[in-house]
């Protein structure tokens, strides 16, 4: 293969003027993490209240209702939920609030948080639920021994321990998502992967955009890890999975 490399060009202008290709890859950065971030936030309240529904003993709706937006949200393609949320939704809707979707600063952007959200919250929620019923049960009981209500046992109780327990798989869940942002360039949000792809087209500079952005990617998981890791070893509970002292478990 003939390739002519050119580690230069990302200190070329862009085909507009205003930027170098290089600050181009840059914000294309800052959208992926103010996409996935954004999201990610409404994935672990969304993930939390499912997970909640689906372990309530005594009410069967409200396992129906979470274990039907799991199945729902986990079992159809990300690539098919995007297309769907951006390109399908409006046109159910009433004319003038489809046209108000449609014409909303920042739509791609919006539709993209939410899309990664809910599919990020279903997978969250398994978590959240395995953690749940991880906990013994005499936790439970002694909670209900105390007087406390359900509300009140899973806020002061439950949560707190599961949330500790399934830190490890939720890092995992923060990284895919990450990487799952990508996908918000098929509706027209210019994030990492759709900024290196415009490099490439402009400049045919193709390994060299490829590569400034997987590093980029690795960069920021890497970044990811550490952080999650200093909160793992800061949140452990002493005989539970995931902390330092792992003897004595449950």
């Amino acid at each position: 293969m003939n390739y002519n490399w050119n580690w230069n060009i990302f200190w070329d202008m862009e085909p507009s003027g205003a930027m170098t290709y290089l600050d181009t890859l840059v914000a294309g950065a800052k959208w992926t993490l103010a996409v996935a971030l954004s999201a990610w936030v409404l994935a672990l309240m969304f993930g939390a209240l499912i997970g909640v529904l689906r372990t309530l003993q005594d009410n069967r709706l409200a396992q129906a209702i979470g274990n039907a937006w799991v199945e729902l949200f986990r079992n159809i393609p990300l690539l098919v939920q995007m297309f769907l949320w951006f390109f399908v939704m409006p046109e159910f809707l009433p004319k003038e609030w489809g046209d108000q979707l449609k014409n909303m600063p920042n739509a791609p952007f919006i539709t993209a948080v939410i899309c990664l959200a809910f599919f990020t919250s279903s997978r969250v929620a398994v978590q959240i639920t395995s953690g749940i019923q991880a906990l013994p049960r005499g936790q439970r009981m002694a909670a209900t021994a105390l007087g406390m209500t359900t509300w009140q046992t899973y806020r002061h109780i439950l949560l707190p321990m599961a949330g500790r327990i399934v830190l490890p798989p939720l890092t995992s869940e923060f990284m895919n998502i990450i990487k799952n942002s990508s996908v918000a360039l098929t509706i027209g949000v210019i994030e990492l992967t759709a900024a290196s792809r415009s490099m490439s087209e402009y400049t045919f500079q193709t390994f060299e955009a490829l590569s400034a952005a997987t590093l980029i990617y690795v960069c920021i998981n890497i970044c990811i890890v550490l952080l999650m890791r200093v909160l793992e070893r800061t949140l452990a509970v002493p005989g539970f999975i995931g902390s330092k002292t792992q003897a004595g478990g449950h």
